[in-house]
């Protein structure tokens, strides 16, 4: 009889699946979309920063920061003190940004994956 409940809680398992599928495709856009908004207002930190303390034109702040948010370094050189504090403080900040980013990005799939292999794992029981 205790088998017969295992496979039974299996096959309920299996066909709740398609409500989990649009669930994690929900999840993942709306985690996507929360990364976004992280980089963004990291971003907009970096521009403000950039065009307050080095004196760089918007446009040139919005390069200097999406260069450094997004690891590949600087682009103008800054003459400023307070520029190259900002810099430094900005670089720390763009690695912890993305590190979060990616965090929340990947943890629905993680989620979904060991979630899977549980659901394989009650399978060979």
């Amino acid at each position: 009889m205790k088998e017969r409940d295992k496979k039974e809680d299996i096959d309920k398992l299996l066909d709740e699946k398609p409500s989990h599928e649009k669930s994690f495709v929900r999840d993942f856009f709306s985690y996507l979309s929360m990364s976004a908004l992280c980089i963004v207002l990291g971003l907009f930190i970096g521009v403000l920063g950039y065009h307050w303390t080095a004196g760089l034109s918007w446009l040139d702040a919005t390069v200097e920061a999406s260069m450094i948010l997004s690891g590949m370094g600087p682009v103008n050189p800054l003459l400023t003190n307070g520029a190259k504090l900002f810099a430094s403080l900005y670089a720390l900040f763009s690695g912890l940004v993305f590190v979060l980013a990616m965090g929340v990005v990947l943890s629905p799939l993680i989620y979904s994956l060991m979630k899977q292999l549980r659901l394989n794992k009650c399978q060979k029981n």
